[in-house]
């Protein structure tokens, strides 16, 4: 039986996936701040079979914490660690303050590459998969989501570098660049102060959600596939970013202008 590690599974994405995951049989180690939710969430399944779900609750920003997992997950073979926990702001970037953007950083891009190195081991033994998830944001600008598009594309970019690097280990790298997810990210984001966003966000597409893109990340994994751009619109964006920016950014600043007055 494969086994797959997801973060940020007591709820969004991270839980869909878990569900998902389970229905095709893997057996999860589920992670998450929230230890409250994330035990609810691993007794519905371990009610079903305790074999298949461990659960530990920390925040993956923790270095001891992060070290404390590692070191409880020594002997666990890992098939497939999904880094799905994340965190987002809503606010212009004059008026945010520094700590802010520091904290996305730290959630968005310390913590899974911190994860994934110390996790290596237990992957090149299995051959397995680092499944990342990305952002659209991370290939293109999103007004008011400054130091989300940057902890997204320096995520982007370290695992593409580390893709090439175990090129000849077998370990498999998956980029997955969803658009906009109905998921409390966006509805826990930050604002220009740290404390929760309290405007609405601006979207652009479908907003999807996170059971669908869930059974596309897994299809992607077991298809062995590299990048998952989930849907047609994700992939025009990002087309349209680079063969006419100038276009993007007036579309763009239409689309988002009130994200200028927060």
């Amino acid at each position: 039986m494969k086994t797959m590690l997801i973060t940020g599974a007591a709820s969004g994405l991270g839980w869909a996936l878990a569900r998902a995951a389970w229905a095709r049989g893997w057996r999860l180690i589920l992670v998450d701040r929230d230890g409250e939710a994330l035990a609810d969430k691993a007794a519905r399944l371990a009610g079903v079979d305790t074999r298949r779900v461990r659960h530990f609750a920390l925040d993956l920003t923790d270095d001891t914490a992060r070290n404390e997992l590692v070191a409880a997950l020594r002997d666990e073979p890992l098939d497939a660690l999904i880094n799905n926990a994340g965190i987002t702001h809503r606010s212009s970037v004059a008026r945010t303050e520094l700590a802010v953007f520091r904290r996305v950083m730290a959630v968005d891009w310390d913590a899974p590459v911190a994860l994934t190195l110390a996790l290596l081991p237990a992957l090149r033994a299995r051959r397995g998969t680092v499944i990342n998830i990305g952002s659209m944001a991370g290939w293109m600008p999103v007004l008011g989501r400054a130091g989300y598009c940057s902890a997204k594309a320096a995520l982007a970019q370290f695992f593409e570098v580390l893709r090439g690097e175990l090129a000849d280990e077998g370990v498999g790298v998956l980029m997955v660049y969803p658009s906009f997810l109905a998921t409390p990210i966006e509805r826990n984001a930050l604002g220009f102060d740290g404390r929760p966003a309290a405007h609405a966000r601006s979207s652009v597409g479908r907003v999807r959600d996170a059971d669908w893109m869930a059974e596309r990340v897994l299809d992607a994994l077991a298809a062995g596939r590299r990048r998952l751009f989930p849907d047609r619109f994700t992939l025009f964006a990002s087309l349209l970013w680079r063969l006419a920016p100038d276009l993007y950014h007036r579309l763009m600043r239409r689309r988002f202008a009130g994200e200028l007055d927060h």
